[in-house]
């Protein structure tokens, strides 16, 4: 399966942390607007992506083991209504360039990076991602159908 992984962090997160935040809007609306910063997604990359039968993120958390899949049913360029992105990023809206609309949210295993692959290098995602400043990676990933 082809996916994103998108790498956070919890410097802007409320208490309760970036997956929660997102979580609550989920269980309130059934879903939510997950921002990624900085260069949009290709077109490319996002058709790839959209060709899945279950199309979802891998969202990897820096410097944990935690591992999450974010199951998407669109991804946009302009910015979404307010009510449907958590609060504690709605002043950031400026700098995001595209926008996944996510409907539910698990956790994945925490080995998931080693059994995917990079697809523009090959490399295992857990070796690239320690070497790699880039919080986008474009994978392709043998458990991702099975979490």
């Amino acid at each position: 399966m082809k996916l994103l992984s998108l790498r956070f962090g919890e410097n802007f997160a409320p208490a309760c942390g970036t997956i929660l935040a997102h979580q609550e809007l989920i269980e309130k609306y059934g879903f939510v607007w997950y921002g990624k910063l900085g260069n949009a997604v290709s077109d490319k990359i996002l058709k790839e992506i959209f060709k899945e039968e279950t199309p979802k993120l891998l969202l990897i958390k820096s410097g944990t083991p935690e591992r999450y899949w974010a199951y998407i049913e669109k991804a946009q360029r302009q910015a979404p209504d307010f009510q449907y992105i958590p609060e504690y990023y709605r002043d950031m809206i400026p700098k995001i360039k595209c926008w996944f609309k996510i409907t539910r949210i698990e956790k994945a295993p925490s080995d998931i990076m080693s059994k995917c692959l990079v697809i523009s290098s090959g490399a295992q995602l857990s070796a690239m991602s320690r070497s790699s400043m880039n919080p986008c990676i474009f994978v392709e990933c043998e458990d991702a159908s099975n979490p």
